[in-house]
């Protein structure tokens, strides 16, 4: 009689919420045996329904770009310890991280109104910041330049966007400073209005003022390759190339 009723309440509740993503018989079951259950600390109502099926899965899904390269990043400035980190437009949340335990100052088209000790953001142009020549000990830059004048963000259209943006990191960064730089690699071309992907002799030539102390590699099938084999670039669609950059003294 309970399990005829139970249906019965089912019945009623996919047609009480028709456009809830979800509510199969199977699930609204399970509902039912859990409200049987319930020990009353809280109240279980049709309208609180809110499933999330997609969920129930055997290991925790992740982005590969932009788990493992901020976690290649904070490895890096773990061992350099600057006494202060600049980060211009990179994932909000390495620089959150970051400054529990180096101070950092996030700056973006966009600021973000974070409120952290050890934090600060500001505004800034990639294409004009607002450094003096040769001033900053630690910078980053990750997964943002390929971005640049493509129009996405609202910025102008600017087909050397990239390039002024790359520009002016190696102008404000002082010599022997680091910058991290991260961007999408593999065989050359732009994703309209994406982002563009880039091969490894262009952003080393783009950097042609700079040692490379580093490269990691993120290839297509996952993973993160340190002081990886930059032939392996080549062979990517949509990898994503890690380099740590030191300026080199004048």
């Amino acid at each position: 009689m309970y399990i005829l009723s139970a249906l019965n309440r089912c019945y009623k509740t996919v047609i009480y919420f028709p456009k809830r993503v979800g509510l199969s018989f199977s699930f609204l079951a399970q509902w039912f045996r859990f409200r049987s259950k319930n020990d009353k600390r809280f109240p279980m109502r049709y309208r609180d329904i809110h499933p999330c099926l997609k969920d129930r899965v055997v290991t925790t899904p992740f982005d590969d770009h932009y788990v493992y390269h901020p976690a290649w990043a904070a490895r890096v400035l773990a061992k350099t310890q600057p006494k202060l980190h600049i980060d211009i437009s990179s994932l909000l949340d390495f620089s959150a991280v970051t400054s529990a335990f180096i101070p950092v100052k996030f700056y973006d088209y966009r600021p973000a109104h974070l409120q952290l000790n050890n934090f600060e953001s500001d505004f800034a142009d990639l294409k004009k910041l607002p450094f003096e020549n040769d001033s900053v000990e630690s910078l980053s830059c990750m997964h943002t330049i390929e971005h640049i004048g493509l129009g996405r963000y609202g910025d102008e259209l600017d087909v050397k966007g990239d390039i002024k943006a790359i520009e002016e990191l190696i102008r404000v960064a002082q010599p022997g400073g680091t910058i991290l730089f991260v961007t999408p690699v593999g065989k050359p071309k732009i994703e309209f209005n994406a982002h563009r992907i880039y091969s490894f002799e262009q952003i080393t030539g783009y950097f042609k003022s700079c040692d490379l102390v580093e490269f990691a590699l993120i290839p297509d099938g996952g993973g993160l390759q340190i002081n990886a084999d930059p032939a392996l670039v080549k062979d990517q669609k949509y990898g994503c190339g890690c380099f740590w950059f030191k300026k080199r003294a004048l």
